[in-house]
């Protein structure tokens, strides 16, 4: 048989690594290339999902397949089993235990239906995410499902396995959302990030309103921004904390590594002597789990083992090398099914390998999000 590396050749695809800005820049030109050949490349098969998921809703497609405006063929498969063995994401089941159940199957059936051509209006040619998105309901209604606006980074936010797991009502899924309409890209959100925690920094304690927002976020005032600027106005008096605005970006951006948004955060909120006290600490875990209720008091005696009154980040970091399931151990064991917005259940889905990103979960979700970050 070929190596995996023959095949992959022999079907000429387009690599594309999706931390690197301009490996995706290249990717799309190529799709647009090709796509603009006229017979020259064989037709593009495109998974616009750009992952693997449980198969209960579509969720955001890219707009890469969308973005050189030519008529697209929706496929959709259907696996009509009676035991679900051919969903396969990155929590649950690996390939080969997948393959095993498969095959531990009599019979296995796949269909693979071909839907109309789908020819884009004239609008739709100059907006590749409406074209992504009116396929996207079309290949929905064909399949019978729901669609969501959670993405693949949404998937990797909910899932990260960082020091800090993010509860299953979590408001950062939320977050992250507006961050995405508003304008901000995953692949440029670490350059932004660094921008606004200069910033940030800068302006210390100081609070701003809703127009003092738009000119930090160097973005017009809107429904999206207005909705974003609710998430931080906990008591709904028209001023947010800055910083808090910038540790929930760093989650989004860095969702598996806790400690360095938890730095970014002491150098926030710290002290000219740079130390945090406990009531500190406290803003910063609720806004970096994305909860409205958090009680630090346990985590915050167990760091200050000399009972100071404040901590330092080096005194942060060392009690997290030595104890690296600090979050376990000293947030969510006293709290699990209190009334405080940190049920951490598993996130499993209906098929029991990966998170309900479903309409109906997400729907729940949104019922507590106003003015529930801090």
């Amino acid at each position: 048989f070929p190596s995996s590396s023959a095949l992959i050749k022999y079907i000429r695809p387009v690599f594309v690594s999706r931390s690197d800005q301009d490996s995706r820049r290249k990717t799309v030109e190529e799709i647009k290339r090709r796509a603009q050949s006229h017979g020259k490349w064989p037709q593009i098969m495109i998974f616009p999902e750009g992952t693997c998921t449980n198969r209960s809703c579509l969720i955001t497609f890219k707009p890469g397949a969308f973005i050189p405006g030519v008529p697209v063929q929706p496929v959709v498969l259907r696996y009509p089993n009676k035991l679900d063995t051919i969903t396969w994401t990155w929590q649950g089941p690996g390939a080969f235990e997948i393959l095993w159940l498969t095959l531990c199957q009599f019979h296995n059936s796949v269909e693979i239906e071909f839907l109309p051509v789908y020819i884009p209006s004239e609008e739709e040619r100059k907006n590749p995410v409406l074209y992504a998105n009116n396929v996207r309901r079309v290949m929905a209604e064909a399949l019978g499902v729901s669609v969501t606006d959670y993405t693949f980074e949404d998937c990797q936010l909910a899932l990260a396995e960082g020091q800090l797991r993010l509860p299953s009502d979590t408001c950062l899924l939320e977050f992250a959302k507006l961050v995405r309409s508003l304008g901000l890209k995953p692949e440029t959100l670490e350059d932004d990030l660094d921008k606004y925690a200069a910033s940030a920094m800068k302006m210390k304690k100081e609070k701003v309103d809703l127009k003092e927002f738009s000119a930090y976020l160097e973005f017009p005032v809107s429904q999206t921004l207005e909705s974003m600027f609710a998430l931080f106005d906990e008591n709904e008096d028209g001023v947010i904390d800055i910083r808090e605005f910038v540790i929930a970006l760093s989650v989004v951006c860095k969702p598996s590594k806790t400690l360095e948004t938890i730095q970014l955060a002491f150098q926030l909120y710290q002290s000219e002597g740079g130390t945090i006290i406990e009531e500190d600490l406290a803003h910063i875990l609720k806004t970096a789990m994305g909860v409205s209720q958090i009680d630090v008091t346990h985590l915050f005696r167990a760091v200050d083992e000399e009972e100071k009154g404040k901590i330092t980040y080096d005194d942060f970091y060392t009690f997290a090398e030595l104890h690296p399931h600090f979050a376990e151990d000293y947030l969510y064991a006293d709290q699990m099914g209190a009334e405080s917005g940190l049920e951490t259940s598993s996130l499993s889905a209906p098929n029991g390998i990966c998170t309900d990103f479903s309409p109906d979960s997400a729907g729940d979700r949104r019922k507590p999000l106003q003015k529930k970050l801090n």
